[in-house]
């Protein structure tokens, strides 16, 4: 199951991530999303988790979680094509 986690301090670690999602099962992988620019955290990431019992309860525990002074937002990430289109200067991409 991959679960989409938002408002994360830009601080966090990967292992951070991990470490508190590990608390409701087998954590597979992690990935905090960078700027490619800057190289500075975006401030949200993914947890991938191998039962999906155990990331429904993740999502139910974490979503408003107080971590490190930011109140996270967690639930099951979308596929890509699922996104809506973001407009950037007057151009869609």
């Amino acid at each position: 199951m991959n679960i989409y986690v938002g408002n994360l301090p830009y601080s966090t670690t990967e292992d951070e991530l991990k470490n508190l999602f590990a608390q409701y099962g087998e954590v597979v992988s992690t990935v905090i999303i960078f700027d490619r620019y800057t190289g500075r955290s975006k401030g949200f990431g993914f947890v991938e988790m191998a039962v999906q019992r155990e990331g429904e309860t993740a999502i139910a525990e974490l979503d408003g979680y107080l971590f490190n002074g930011r109140n996270l937002r967690v639930n099951m990430a979308r596929p890509r094509d699922e996104r809506p289109r973001r407009r950037r200067n007057d151009d869609w991409y």
